[in-house]
C-alpha cells in the first residue's frame, strides 16, 4: 500500500507541474480540469470519506434561489450571475 500511495504522491506532484504550465499558457478552463483531478487524488491520499466530503460540498453550496431572487442582468450591481458548483457524484 505504501508503494501505492508513493506513486498517487509522485502523480500528484506531476499534475500540480502541469497545472502550473497550464496557468502560465493562460491555459485556464484546462488548469481547472486538472485541478479537479489533484482534487480527487487529494481526498483519495487523506482518506477523507464520502460523507464527510460530502457534507463540505452541501456547505458551500448556496441554497438555491427562486427566479425572481435571480440577476442576470449585466448592469446589476454584483453583474451577471454566473455561479459553478462543485457537487459530489459517486
Amino acid at each position: 500500500m505504501a508503494n501505492s500511495e508513493e506513486r498517487l504522491q509522485s502523480i500528484l506532484a506531476t499534475l500540480d507541474q502541469c497545472r502550473a504550465a497550464l496557468v502560465k499558457e493562460a491555459r485556464l478552463e484546462t488548469a481547472k480540469l486538472v485541478s479537479l483531478a489533484v482534487l480527487d487524488l487529494r481526498i483519495e491520499l487523506s482518506k477523507i470519506p464520502d460523507s464527510d466530503f460530502k457534507a463540505l460540498c452541501d456547505a458551500m453550496t448556496p441554497p438555491e434561489r427562486g427566479p425572481s431572487e435571480r440577476s442576470n442582468d449585466p448592469n446589476s450591481p454584483r453583474g451577471p450571475r454566473k455561479r459553478a458548483v462543485l457537487k459530489l457524484v459517486k
